[in-house]
């Protein structure tokens, strides 16, 4: 089990695969890299531009020894064992996606948030005004039903759903399967719409260039600060369901504060996807992304 969230074992099923069991074994995925736990003489690239923060523990909040948790007949050693092992080899699973994502000249971009940010909808309507120009396609991952891969499909762009049954959140080793159904081709736009999550999400590298961390404005501005591993590792903050402003007490400024107080370099970006307010911020960002990855240079002013 993952002693990051207590979840990890137990059923995983992607679109078009049978379901199996999500422990440790190996595969050779189809899309040219091989899935398996040993060692690579390599250094694993981190494209978030900070160091990530998966050990991080507070003792004085849990349990009394170093994992920061008491868990019943598990010494708090093994634990941090354990955690650790889970990790490097999650890591070296993302790092395989990593190449797979530059060797074909994909952006990745991962799509973290709690449940109800509303990521979909944003997701929906970012497709709708981008997939004239560029080739997109989508990972969905939620516990159950493939309703938001369903929503994506009616878009006209290829979707596949990874139910992770008790799992709360994707891994390396799933993205890797999906990418062997999916095939995004090179050049293209890959969104991965994680598990409706604030805490494990953080510690799961996939192989993304960038985590994109949506907040609505329907939670709590303090939300940085409550859950700093995830926007620590986020690149980009999006403020979604700006529109709704006028009618919540929602201190914009204090939750900007509270963002760059635990990440001073994420990009700020606030927006309304069901008017449109500020969708154009995002949507250039993600273009000059995009042409950034594919050539190191941005694109022309005229675009």
């Amino acid at each position: 089990m993952c002693t990051v969230c207590g979840c990890g074992e137990g059923q995983i099923k992607i679109e078009g695969k049978a379901t199996h069991d999500h422990r440790d074994h190996d595969h050779d995925h189809h899309h040219g890299h091989s899935h398996e736990y040993h060692h690579h003489d390599h250094e694993h690239p981190h494209n978030h531009g900070h160091d990530h923060i998966h050990s991080t523990v507070r003792i004085q909040d849990y349990g009394q020894g170093p994992a920061g948790a008491h868990t019943p007949g598990l010494s708090q050693a093994r634990m941090v064992q354990i955690e650790q092992d889970i990790l490097g080899k999650n890591d070296e699973y993302a790092a395989a996606n990593r190449r797979f994502f530059n060797d074909r000249g994909i952006l990745a971009l991962n799509l973290v948030s709690s449940p109800g940010s509303g990521k979909t909808t944003l997701l929906v309507e970012t497709i709708k005004a981008l997939k004239d120009t560029l080739e997109i396609s989508v990972i969905e991952g939620d516990q159950q039903t493939a309703n938001d891969a369903e929503r994506i499909r009616e878009t006209e762009v290829p979707a596949i759903q990874v139910n992770t049954g008790k799992g709360c959140h994707l891994d390396g080793h799933m993205v890797g399967h999906a990418l062997d159904t999916l095939n995004p081709p090179a050049g293209s736009l890959l969104f991965i719409e994680n598990v409706g999550n604030l805490v494990c999400p953080a510690a799961f590298d996939l192989g993304e260039a960038h985590k994109v961390a949506i907040l609505s404005v329907t939670e709590g501005e303090d939300k940085p600060v409550k859950y700093p591993d995830m926007f620590h590792a986020a690149d980009v903050m999006v403020l979604s369901k700006v529109d709704l402003l006028p009618h919540l007490n929602f201190d914009v400024e204090r939750c900007v504060d509270y963002a760059l107080r635990v990440n001073p370099g994420i990009k700020m970006l606030q927006l309304s996807a069901t008017t449109g307010e500020g969708m154009d911020a995002w949507l250039g960002w993600i273009k000059t992304t995009r042409q950034l990855a594919l050539t190191g240079h941005p694109p022309a002013a005229a675009e």
